[in-house]
């Protein structure tokens, strides 16, 4: 399975569980977990757009007043305004999705001009390498997400 199938399936459990989430559920911060619903499908969005845009010059990112909500450390608590509602998310993260799937298996292997490094943990050099961190880093958040879920019943 390539990376843009990877991604597709990944996007597709993703949205499947936020279509099981109960919207009053959406911001609700059980014990044991540092964010919400809400914060994680942003994530999830937000770091793509991120990512996606860093490895393609064509790919110009959306919604960038999303940014400081879901950004990596940032918090519902210190949220400054009013986030997205659960419906324009889902529906970003569904023309995101399409959005990926249109990269095309030949900008796969296109080499970064600048490699993305988070720290010394990683460098991605490729397209390809950028889709797979991502579509990892949302499996991450899809599972945060399911276990919210799973409490909020």
């Amino acid at each position: 399975m390539g990376a843009i199938q990877q991604a597709s399936l990944a996007r597709g459990y993703t949205l499947g569980l936020l279509k099981k989430a109960n919207e009053g559920a959406w911001d609700t911060l059980p014990a044991g977990f540092s964010n919400t619903i809400r914060w994680n499908a942003g994530h999830i969005y937000v770091s793509a757009e991120h990512f996606l845009s860093q490895a393609l010059n064509a790919y110009e990112p959306s919604h960038s007043a999303w940014f400081p909500f879901f950004a990596t450390g940032s918090s519902p608590s210190t949220w400054q305004g009013t986030p997205p509602s659960a419906d324009e998310l889902i529906t970003a993260l569904k023309e995101q999705g399409k959005r990926i799937s249109q990269v095309g298996e030949s900008k796969l292997g296109h080499v970064l001009e600048t490699p993305i490094s988070l720290g010394d943990l990683l460098t991605m050099k490729t397209v390809d390498d950028v889709i797979q961190f991502n579509t990892w880093h949302e499996g991450i958040h899809a599972g945060l997400i399911d276990g919210l879920v799973r409490a909020s019943r």
